[in-house]
């Protein structure tokens, strides 16, 4: 049942609006002043306030800023007289929901109730899908190893800052996931995560596509481009497999990092950025260095902070976490039905040489339940695993 707090200095307007909601099976409150509503709000929950704009002590207007400070969730519906209908839209401007004129029409007044508490629940569901979301993103880091709980609790302590981070290790250990919960878990969640594999895009390309570029500055420039880095403003550009940079655009990119500043190819004006950079690669940068494929100066700019995610081999004991994990995913993703695997089977897992990581492990998971038996066994795991 919805409750429901009435603001109007009238008396007669508060009994009569009180009476008509509670006929309706609303839960009702009142006050006489703005004062009385503000302390009353401020100590229950409401689902809606209908709120007068002429009182006195502190008018609607006031009112409405308080709660929008206090509990912005609230819709309020403002009640106005004949002469404050300017004043009314100009609450709507400010967050009210709707406003009603008087006289009272009650079929009006009961719509703009139920369509306010309408949006009041979509808005309330829609806060718990994003919770949900949210919290599955970062429980996406399944395992409870050592070393697991080493890159967790890292997590925890550098995602509340702007520091930059590099993450290294192998291929499918899951670098990508920890770059993207270090921006879940930190102020610039609601900007921009832009990725960037820096392997997948062509060395004369790559500069256009972290910096921009005008028209004309190439053949193919038809019209003037944003680059990753201007997408990124406010929020976090990850930069995946940083080892595979040109030298060229590591030295923009080195710029960039110094002084928050880059330019589009084929322009002068330098444009400022505010992003925070992730990096990551699966190759040893210091090796990379000594042999001139890195700089090192770019290098220390980037490793302010250094994350290591492990490989899959050197956290074995997740192994079981994971699987269990997989299998409801996977079987609804195909359309099956539910599969287990049996302990033989998940210890079998075990003992297995995962040279790709947790991507392989997923691949591998996928195909027993295809091509398994309603229990995995350990007969599926020596038919379609490959033990290394």
């Amino acid at each position: 049942m919805a409750t429901i707090l009435i603001v109007d200095d009238d008396r007669p307007i508060r009994s009569t609006l009180k009476e008509i909601l509670e006929f309706e099976k609303f839960k009702v409150d009142d006050a006489e002043d703005g004062e009385i509503a503000v302390q009353k709000i401020t100590k229950t929950n409401y689902d809606l306030v209908l709120c007068d704009i002429k009182m006195p002590k502190m008018d609607g207007i006031e009112v409405l800023q308080k709660i929008q400070e206090l509990k912005p969730e609230i819709p309020v519906v403002m009640i106005s007289g004949h002469g404050d209908i300017e004043t009314a839209v100009g609450a709507i401007k400010q967050g009210a929901f709707d406003f009603i004129a008087k006289p009272l029409d009650l079929n009006r007044l009961l719509v703009t109730v139920r369509n306010a508490l309408d949006r009041n629940e979509l808005v309330e569901e829609t806060k718990e899908l994003r919770k949900k979301v949210y919290k599955s993103k970062l429980n996406d880091i399944i395992g409870e190893s050592a070393p697991i709980m080493d890159v967790k609790n890292m997590i925890n302590k550098v995602a509340p800052t702007d520091a930059r981070v590099l993450i290294t290790g192998g291929n499918g250990t899951g670098k990508e996931l920890v770059a993207r919960n270090l921006h879940q878990n930190s102020p610039r969640k609601k900007m921009p995560f832009i990725e960037v594999n820096c392997a997948a895009i062509p060395t004369e390309l790559i500069e256009s596509e972290l910096f921009g570029h005008e028209k004309g500055a190439f053949t193919s420039a038809v019209k003037q481009k944003k680059g990753k880095f201007e997408q990124a403003e406010g929020g976090t550009i990850f930069l995946d497999e940083i080892g595979d940079m040109s030298a060229s655009a590591q030295a923009k990119v080195l710029r960039a990092l110094q002084e928050n500043k880059i330019s589009r190819v084929g322009g002068e004006k330098d444009i400022k950025v505010n992003v925070r950079v992730l990096a990551a690669t699966n190759k040893d940068l210091k090796q990379e260095i000594a042999n001139n494929n890195f700089r090192e100066d770019l290098y220390h700019r980037l490793s302010v902070i250094l994350i290591h995610v492990p490989s899959l081999n050197d956290r074995i004991d997740d192994i079981p976490l994971l699987v269990d994990f997989f299998l409801p995913k996977i079987c609804a993703e195909q359309g099956m039905p539910e599969k287990r695997i049996s302990l033989e089977a998940m210890r079998s897992l075990q003992d297995c040489n995962w040279t790709g990581n947790i991507r392989e492990l997923r691949n591998v998971v996928e195909r027993l339940i295809i091509l398994g038996g309603n229990e995995i066994s350990v007969d599926d795991i020596n038919k379609y695993v490959r033990v290394n």
